[in-house]
């Protein structure tokens, strides 16, 4: 799961709605791909990450006593996404990171975490200071659809 922490520019988030690419389950958190202009599910490898699932468009198509869990439907429901290409990220993880290292993606909704590089999907921006703590992320430059390589 991600949270959103900052951007490095400083500021809110800007959360945009997109349709749903597939029949399918995003949690709050989750990291998402553009994909021909709709939300699919993220994964490693991925070229156009949009962001962190930042909530259904319209609250009622929240899975009912699960908040922040949609069930979307192809090209039908609509979700919310942060969208910031410099927007920082915390995640869950209790390994020792430095910054600049690169990491990838990893889980399926409601699980999503970070995971040993081999794609580069994530860039970390600070040193963590115990491995209890989270680790903050960005989606690696040229990985964004907003900042594409």
């Amino acid at each position: 799961m991600f949270t959103w922490r900052y951007n490095i520019s400083g500021g809110r988030y800007l959360s945009l709605s997109f349709y749903f690419k597939d029949t399918e389950t995003f949690t709050k958190g989750d990291i998402l791909t553009l994909d021909t202009g709709e939300l699919d599910l993220g994964a490693t490898n991925d070229t156009t990450f949009a962001g962190a699932f930042d909530g259904p468009f319209d609250p009622a198509d929240a899975k009912k006593g699960s908040p922040g869990v949609v069930e979307g439907t192809d090209s039908t429901t609509l979700a919310k996404c942060i969208v910031n290409p410099d927007a920082v990220y915390g995640s869950a993880d209790n390994n020792a990171r430095n910054a600049g290292v690169n990491l990838d993606i990893s889980g399926a909704t409601g699980a999503m975490a970070i995971a040993t590089d081999s794609n580069s999907d994530f860039l970390t921006v600070a040193r963590k200071r115990q491995n209890a703590d989270e680790t903050l992320v960005m989606i690696a430059p040229g990985e964004h659809y907003l900042n594409p390589s």
